[in-house]
């Protein structure tokens, strides 16, 4: 894969990357159509490589905290948060992040579910680059649900 301008994804959830290796940007695409790269929020047409994701269930929990190694303010969620600071975050950034359950998330650097993306499963990620994001900056989460 390099250049792609549509995609339909039939079954599952899927986090693809715009280098090889799972690297780069990510995207998470779930069920549906996209017809074009503007829809799964990319700038451009390149798809260097993707994987499913392999999370999924009824059972949704994520911590996200202030600072690395889970330490300054924390928040709890199970359900979707379009913009972190109206459930009484007061920063713009998360800098490590709790997921339990058996569910995956997706962390957006922007509210409303805008700017880069960044898919966290089951685990502790204990500072931001453990996610492979360039900044602390999350003003968004939503699950992955939709399969």
């Amino acid at each position: 894969m390099n250049r792609v301008n549509s995609v339909r994804v039939e079954s599952g959830a899927w986090v693809c990357f715009d280098h090889p290796d799972f690297r780069g940007q990510q995207f998470v695409l779930e069920h549906g159509d996209y017809p074009d790269f503007y829809r799964w929020n990319s700038h451009n047409d390149h798809m260097g490589s993707c994987r499913p994701v392999g999370m999924h269930g009824e059972h949704f929990r994520l911590e996200v905290f202030e600072g690395c190694n889970f330490t300054g303010q924390c928040l709890e969620f199970e359900d979707d948060c379009p913009f972190l600071q109206s459930r009484g975050w007061t920063q713009n950034c998360v800098n490590a992040v709790k997921v339990y359950g058996d569910g995956a998330w997706v962390l957006y650097e922007e509210p409303n579910y805008r700017g880069r993306m960044y898919l966290v499963e089951r685990g502790d990620f204990r500072s931001f680059s453990d996610w492979e994001a360039h900044s602390a900056r999350v003003q968004s989460l939503r699950r992955v649900a939709n399969f």
